[in-house]
């Protein structure tokens, strides 16, 4: 079963969330109904960008270089096409 790394926008301060799923449209289902949480605060969020990987292992060690990047204009760049 494939994994995604997934990239998500908030629609209300234009905030960035870096995450992975098997099925990234039914977890931006989820983060768009969040209660409590990060998530929750920014909603709602628009799914902006994909990277499909064969294994979890694989989306995971590219959720975690995502997040260590913490740069916007890396982000977009991606988003755009441009990474």
């Amino acid at each position: 079963m494939a994994y995604s790394t997934y990239i998500i926008k908030s629609k209300i301060d234009g905030s960035f969330y870096i995450g992975y799923s098997k099925d990234p449209e039914a977890r931006l289902s989820r983060h768009n109904s969040a209660k409590t949480g990060y998530t929750a605060k920014k909603k709602p969020w628009k799914l902006m960008y994909t990277e499909v990987f064969e294994t979890k292992t694989e989306a995971i060690k590219r959720e975690k270089f995502l997040k260590k990047q913490k740069n916007r204009e890396f982000y977009q760049r991606l988003i755009d096409g441009n990474g």
